[in-house]
């Protein structure tokens, strides 16, 4: 999570100090509840290096009736035109100046725009599309109210210093978010299908059933070894850390005396292995000698769920953290009442209560660049809008690449954007349906895996359901429930790049490669559930994710894996430009962009006023 400690760590003594916070930060933002299957995130940390980088439409959540993801008539799948794609006509009608501009209302974009009105600072956010959210935003056709992308979350209820990300900044704009809670997903491998808990026990059930004895062995050895270190992971907020080296203050000093504590709780030999945080977590499987086939697939299963890479690429302190938050007493999954759009809500409202504003149909033509500095953006309509402070970018890497003139790009920034590997994109699939013939205790979560010998990160292999009228009927009318099925970041763009979407090639594409979906589909919602009886089919594809998300070749983001590279800092090259999101450490997922976030609000700040904010927070 500590994106830039190092960016003005030139001396010796700062930079052994960084490592040290880096280490622990690491932790506390590994996993950090709230991280979703769709979007769940990689928390990379740097290389280490001394030398490392220097660094008028206004939003009213009663209206939620227009989808930018796609949208259907009848039971005809299709893709219609949102008027957040077509050129925007009418002129901006928002202020032309404020301290910092915002491009792009992702949960990133959102949690630094609300602390930076938190802060007092006078802060617009511009957003591309008809409704926040990005890729967490919500969407609503014919009363079913569906979730475009993160739909498993835990940690909402969280106060404190062990807090989600998410959280603290919810906790710092005052805003809370209703939740219902739960324990438990179906599981759907070649071996068999079971509902697996989480918590300390109920897993070493099914594993006893489905893999036998030695896995159960196995399981409790990881477990032995990893959640003592999970003890450092409570020990540091993450809304203490900013870009410089006033991180020394508000997390290092401010926190000294629980960083020792965890130390003496986790005891020499745990200390010993804090140093494999830093490393992928196969290292820490490895050197465990675990060799049962069944472990190693759901821990590489959880590994690509979490981070999109294997446990080869996954860091040891997001899965370290992720065990003891999933494998403690009386921990249980959150869903907010309301679906992923009512988590944006609640950031828009923080936004908007300390003076921040949200324009929406407000698409970004360029970042203006003068005298080598940021100084605000030109929008479509051709207004300038001035940032006096500050531009943050909440879009990808590249496509706030696309944003600058050429000529202001160095070219070493350009090359590691350009030269850095991406995820692949998606297929979604989103359901309305009658839940007559449907069994009643069905789960919201269910994750299918076809073939543990062609991989998890293989496409059409793996597919995640999420049916969250199970908790919330009021996403779907009375009698019905509402669904989203995807493959997680493995669908190639390739297949897709170029093709047409009105023509008869990509439909036909894009029957074929959902079909993997709605089998999947079937297979959990059991011979109650039919095709044929669907009130709304909606089938989204990479181009879907291009076009709608406005991502980069549709992408999940970058693929950045444990070991062999990391993401990149807030700061640019360019003076007064940063960057959030999940183009930037830590990583992809919702409480790492939320993180990112935070990060370029408290460096854009004051130590002192970011002191009086987390004495204002109670932590």
């Amino acid at each position: 999570m500590v994106c830039c400690l190092l960016i003005y760590a030139h001396r010796t003594e700062i930079y052994h100090m960084t490592m040290f916070l880096w280490c622990y930060v690491t932790v506390v933002c590994g996993f950090h509840q709230g991280n979703d299957a769709a979007t769940l995130g990689a928390f990379f940390i740097p290389t280490l290096s001394p030398s490392f980088n220097k660094p008028k439409f206004i939003y009213d959540t009663k209206q939620r009736n227009s989808a930018i993801f796609a949208r259907t008539l009848s039971n005809v799948t299709q893709e219609a035109s949102s008027s957040s794609t077509n050129a925007q006509t009418k002129s901006f009608s928002g202020k032309a100046e404020a301290d910092v501009v915002v491009i792009g209302s992702g949960l990133g974009g959102l949690c630094c725009a609300g602390l930076l009105a938190r802060y007092g600072k006078d802060v617009i956010v511009l957003e591309s599309h008809d409704l926040p959210g990005g890729a967490a935003h919500s969407f609503e056709i014919k009363d079913y109210k569906f979730d475009s992308g993160p739909s498993l979350f835990s940690g909402f209820q969280s106060r404190g210093l062990q807090a989600n990300p998410l959280a603290q900044v919810l906790d710092a704009l005052g805003e809370s978010i209703p939740c219902a809670k739960y324990d438990s997903w179906m599981v759907y491998v070649p071996e068999g299908e079971f509902l697996s808990r989480i918590g300390p026990t109920e897993f070493f059930k099914d594993l006893e059933m489905y893999a036998g004895p030695e896995a159960v062995l196995e399981w409790r050895k990881l477990l032995d070894a990893i959640l003592p270190l999970s003890a450092a992971a409570m020990a540091l907020p993450p809304l203490s850390i900013r870009g410089d080296l006033g991180v020394l203050s508000t997390a290092g000093a401010r926190y000294a005396l629980s960083l020792l504590k965890s130390f003496a709780q986790m005891g020499p030999k745990g200390a010993l292995g804090a140093t494999k945080l830093l490393r992928p977590f196969s290292d820490v499987v490895d050197s465990l000698g675990l060799k049962d086939p069944f472990i190693r697939n759901w821990i590489d299963l959880l590994s690509f769920l979490l981070a999109g890479v294997k446990s080869d690429g996954v860091l040891s302190a997001e899965m370290i953290y992720m065990f003891a938050e999933w494998y403690k007493p009386g921990c249980s999954l959150e869903y907010p009442i309301g679906g992923s759009g009512a988590v944006v809500d609640a950031l828009v409202r923080g936004l908007k209560k300390f003076g921040g504003q949200i324009y929406l149909k407000s698409h970004v033509e360029n970042i203006i660049i003068e005298n080598g500095r940021a100084v605000g953006v030109k929008l479509r309509s051709g207004q300038f809008v001035r940032a006096k402070k500050a531009v943050v970018s909440n879009a990808s890497m590249w496509d706030t690449l696309k944003l600058l003139p050429k000529e202001a790009i160095p070219k070493s920034y350009e090359e590691r954007i350009e030269n850095t590997k991406q995820c692949e994109s998606f297929m979604h699939l989103h359901l309305g349906f009658d839940a007559e013939g449907i069994p009643e205790d069905l789960g919201i979560h269910h994750i299918v895996v076809n073939d543990w010998n062609r991989g998890v990160d293989a496409d059409q292999n793996v597919v995640l359901i999420s049916v969250p009228s199970v908790l919330g009927p009021d996403l779907a009318p009375p009698g019905k429930h509402v669904l989203h099925a995807y493959t997680p970041g493995t669908e190639p763009f390739q297949l897709w790049e170029g093709l047409d979407r009105k023509s008869t090639q990509y439909k036909q594409l894009k029957a074929e490669r959902s079909e993997v979906m709605w089998k999947a589909v079937e297979r959990s919602l059991g011979p109650g559930f039919s095709r044929d009886k669907c009130e709304v089919k909606l089938v989204g594809t990479p181009l879907t994710h291009q076009r709608f998300l406005r991502r980069n070749r549709g992408t999940y983001g970058p693929a950045i894996e444990a070991g062999k590279d990391s993401f990149p800092g807030h700061p640019t090259p360019i003076p007064q430009l940063y960057c959030c999101g999940d183009s930037t450490f830590p990583g992809i997922g919702v409480p790492a962009v939320a993180a990112s976030g935070a990060i370029v609000a408290n460096s854009l700040v004051s130590v002192s006023q970011h002191s009086q904010l987390l004495d204002a927070v109670g932590i």
